[in-house]
């Protein structure tokens, strides 16, 4: 709907939203100083071991996400449903994979997985909001390809989950996606099986390519759906190697992950 077409309430509620993310995003920033400074030290000072503070540092992360998400539904900044959630609450030593139309991909899938680690890029370890929180919850940064599989290894091993973006980055909208073959080779090398989670956006909401307050004419409804998961002894079985091995499962991944775009291939190449 063009923007000129808005009745004089769509324009009210437009500029509400505006308001709304601001001042959650707000809220967000502040939690996130005191989740690092005050919350974190109190709740992890009786932990008899790092990987003990760090389970405690993400349970309190997941009720912390948890309250941010609700908070923008409550003040109508956006909507969001979860679908097939419970298939998560077994999932031990297994890779999330997902793909990322918005900046609050992770926040909402993290909502529900009172255990989850998470590769990070290195710009958030400078973020001053948030780099306490990943050092806190041992994220894994995401720079030097060696030490980041021994990481990823040695989560996976103690039965964690670890949610990767294939993609690296968001989704540009109307824009054909591509994934990085980073998750295949963590999944292929630690022998771990991976859960897919399809998140939709509708309309495009905090895009890479707009600010927060760019907020489309309705309100945003997020979809967040947790789908099978992709057992890798199959991949391991049929390749020769683990190079071949991860290159089959990231094509895998790609339609698994983006089943519309790989549909809409499939048209034109049984048309040409």
């Amino acid at each position: 709907m063009p923007n000129s077409t808005l009745t004089v309430a769509q324009r009210l509620n437009k500029y509400w939203r505006i308001f709304a993310t601001g001042f959650c995003f707000t809220i967000f920033g502040l939690g996130a100083l005191a989740l690092t400074f005050i919350v974190f030290p109190l709740m992890t000072r009786t932990a008899k071991n790092t990987q003990q503070r760090e389970f405690k540092v993400q349970k309190i992360i997941q009720q912390a996400f948890d309250f941010f998400c609700r908070t923008m539904r409550f003040w109508g900044a956006i909507d969001y449903r979860f679908k097939n959630t419970e298939l998560l609450a077994n999932d031990r030593n297994c890779l999330i994979v997902a793909n990322h139309p918005s900046l609050i991909d992770y926040v909402l899938i993290a909502s529900r997985l009172p255990q989850c680690d998470c590769l990070v890029k290195a710009a958030i370890w400078h973020n001053p909001f948030m780099k306490g929180i990943v050092k806190a919850a041992g994220y894994i940064p995401n720079k030097d390809p060696e030490s980041l599989l021994d990481g990823c290894s040695e989560r996976l091993g103690n039965g964690n989950v670890l949610l990767v973006f294939p993609e690296g980055t968001r989704t540009t909208p109307g824009k054909k996606s591509k994934l990085q073959r980073g998750a295949a080779q963590i999944a292929v090398r630690t022998e771990s099986d991976l859960r897919v989670i399809h998140i939709t956006v509708e309309p495009s909401f905090l895009t890479k390519e707009k600010k927060w307050y760019q907020v489309p004419d309705t309100k945003p409804f997020f979809l967040v759906e947790v789908k099978d998961k992709i057992e890798i002894g199959s991949f391991l079985e049929s390749s020769d190697s683990a190079t071949t091995a991860a290159r089959k499962l990231n094509r895998y991944l790609g339609e698994a992950i983006f089943p519309a775009q790989h549909t809409i291939e499939q048209h034109d190449n049984n048309h040409k």
